[in-house]
């Protein structure tokens, strides 16, 4: 029995529970014994065929009610199936009390009631189940199970209930209704019991397979008794008789194994497909029979709603995969973020535009955009607060171009709109979706470079517009990179070259090193153009630093070395204050953190500094080392240089500090500077 059942459970009860299941298996093994070597024959088959075999019918029964008890998981429906085994053991008791030995058999009796009673409270323990562990099921499922009951069905009414049928149309009323019960509840707890097994996907989990398996074993040798009986070949203490003990032990073992995870049913492959086509061949078998042998007439309605089931099966089967294959081509067609067209629908309908010919007095109209600023948004407010943007933005794209046109998301921060318009309409139609895909609010804005062709008389085909659109849309976002972050740049410079003209001077040389040491890193233009910016910029804080300060001879008091600390967060929200320079801002803030963990202003450690900052720091440091000043010699540069190694693992980023001593640093040479 599971520990997984059990582990709630107080000492005494699961104490109680591992005994009571090892008395009940030893029960059963003496019984088996019993009936297959004839263990306690000749004087003991009171002992062993009625009170041990009651009292397992009986454990069994106390043990799913025990468990309906203490566990309130699925108590409902071992309660049910608890209280049907409590009747059948009922019926057993009083079978062995009245009527054996007696040697009549009266049917019915208050036996027949009690074994008739299981099958109502099984089926409802069984469905109570099945709605607590497998949760909901799409309708093929019902109809999977509906098909592979009546295959089974149809099968057992062939082979068993012929003659079963036959001993039992003598007799009175109802004795015939009475021995008619026993199959019918039979074949309908077997069908249910497949039913259930296809509502899981045919994949039930140990509690759910060991009860199943009890069920099939008790309704299973039900059958075969009530065929034996009618061939008058049954024979009382046989192997048969330990079939049912059996099959209440699997029942009772059940109800303590833990029970599976609740889950959906979904389509598993190879088996969905499998069991209706094997449904279908025994149907088919079944009707094959009934045109060549004596089989009953059940037996082929039975086979003939199986095959209809199949049918359906196959339509609900064709229909999902329209549906499925519908759904596929939808999510290849679009982006799933924005639900905007993707890259792969532009190419198509752009080739369908290409091919013909626009309405007279009409051009085709393709205008890619690509979002200014959505870098430093996403990374100062994160990539879902980024997701959310982007989908606001193409929310608002859709809509404009809606009855217009179509609207695309390419991939990252990149979109897309394609029309017919007239040539009067162009330049609205563009400027609308780029003021659709702009915002504004506090710390960012986002704006749209964007790059347009008219078809065919700029580009004839697809890739040339493409082609073309792209180089256009990249010529207008550098130019408003050069238009806003330079300007805003410039200005500061130049405050800061009135200001100081000695740390003007500095920060050019650390811009020109910072520059070479992110070009031998290969790292991208856009990047590259940063890092320039923000060491050219690193320092502006220090315009709110008194002179008094900066120019000290001696070191620094505590309090002073307090205000000078704060001057890269002034340098942050001075660049800040330009949203196209919130990228260039962010490093600022970063460089005089430490690889180690003890820089300022929020102590970041190791790659938690932007790279960014970390190659300002390193090209600071050693133009401050080379550089002379009120308060310090100048180094030779190759003693700054060990300095530097010196430093790489707790003031410096090592690899920086690698790539730097490779790059020339040769100070009398002007930076490059990059183009805008």
């Amino acid at each position: 029995m599971a520990d997984e059942m059990t582990a709630d459970l107080s000492d005494r009860t699961r104490l109680l529970v591992r005994i009571g299941g090892g008395l009940l298996l030893a029960g059963f093994i003496v019984y088996l014994l019993h009936v297959t070597v004839g263990l306690g024959s000749g004087g003991g088959e009171g002992l062993f065929g009625t009170w041990l075999y009651d009292g397992l019918m009986l454990g069994a029964a106390v043990s799913c009610l025990l468990r309906a008890l203490v566990v309130g998981r699925e108590r409902v429906g071992w309660a049910l199936l608890g209280a049907g085994l409590v009747a059948y053991a009922a019926g057993e008791i009083y079978y062995s009390a009245a009527i054996t030995g007696s040697g009549e058999l009266p049917i019915p009796s208050p036996a027949d009631i009690g074994y008739l009673a299981f099958y109502p409270l099984a089926y409802a323990g069984l469905i109570a189940l099945v709605r607590g562990q497998l949760g909901s099921f799409p309708a093929v499922r019902w109809l999977d199970g509906l098909i592979a009951a009546g295959a089974v069905a149809a099968l057992t009414t062939a082979l068993a209930l012929g003659p079963i049928v036959a001993a039992s149309s003598s007799g009175d009323v109802a004795a015939a209704a009475t021995n008619l019960a026993y199959p019918i509840a039979d074949l309908a707890l077997l069908s249910l019991i497949i039913t259930v097994a296809a509502l899981s996907g045919w994949r039930p989990g140990l509690s759910w397979l060991t009860l199943g398996l009890g069920l099939i074993v008790l309704a299973g040798s039900d059958v075969v008794y009530l065929l034996q009986a009618a061939q008058g070949t049954y024979v009382e203490d046989g192997l048969l008789d330990a079939a049912w003990p059996l099959g209440v032990l699997l029942l009772a073992a059940a109800a303590w194994l833990a029970p599976a995870v609740r889950r959906g049913a979904g389509e598993v492959g190879l088996r969905v497909a499998l069991v209706p086509a094997l449904a279908a061949l025994a149907a088919i078998g079944v009707l094959f029979a009934e045109r060549y042998l004596a089989v009953p007439t059940g037996a082929a309605v039975l086979a003939l709603a199986t095959l209809l089931g199949v049918v359906a099966r196959m339509a609900l089967s064709f229909r999902e995969t329209q549906l499925s294959l519908r759904e596929s081509v939808h999510e290849s067609l679009t982006d799933p973020l924005t639900e905007l067209a993707n890259r792969r629908s532009l190419m198509e309908d752009l080739g369908a535009m290409a091919a013909r010919a626009p309405a007279p007095g009409t051009v085709g109209l393709l205008v890619m955009f690509d979002l200014d600023g959505f870098k430093a948004y996403n990374d100062a407010f994160g990539h879902p607060a980024g997701d959310a943007l982007l989908t606001r933005l193409g929310s608002r794209l859709q809509a404009f171009t809606a009855g217009r046109g179509d609207a695309y998301r390419l991939g990252g921060d990149e979109f897309c709109l394609l029309c017919e318009c007239t040539a009067a309409e162009v330049d609205a139609l563009v400027a609308g979706g780029a003021a659709a895909l702009s915002e504004r609010g506090d710390g960012f804005l986002i704006t749209a470079a964007q790059g347009s062709v008219l078809l065919p008389g700029e580009a004839s085909t697809s890739d040339a517009a493409l082609t073309l659109a792209d180089r256009r849309m990249y010529a207008n976002k550098s130019g408003e990179r050069a238009s806003a972050g330079s300007q805003s740049r410039d200005v500061l410079l130049s405050a800061l070259r009135e200001r100081r003209p000695e740390l003007h001077e500095h920060l050019l040389s650390v811009a020109g090193l910072a520059l070479r040491v992110a070009e031998a890193r290969a790292l991208g233009s856009e990047q590259r153009d940063e890092i320039f910016r923000a060491a050219e910029l690193h320092d502006v804080g220090k315009v709110a630093i008194p002179d008094a300060i900066l120019n000290k001879p001696g070191p620094l008091e505590a309090a002073e070395w307090e205000f000078m600390r704060k001057h890269t967060l002034i340098g942050e929200r001075i660049i800040a204050a330009a949203p196209a320079l919130v990228p260039v801002a962010r490093l600022v803030r970063s460089t005089h953190e430490r690889w180690d963990g003890a820089g300022y202003p929020d102590g970041l450690r190791g790659e938690q500094i932007p790279l960014g900052s970390r190659i300002i720091s390193v090209c600071d440091a050693y133009e401050a080392m080379v550089t002379e000043r009120p308060y310090s010699v100048a180094m030779m540069p190759a003693r700054a240089m060990e300095e530097l190694q010196q430093g790489a693992g707790s003031q410096f980023d090592p690899a920086v500090v690698a790539t730097f001593v490779r790059v020339p640093t040769d100070r009398d040479r002007r930076p490059p500077v990059p183009a805008d």
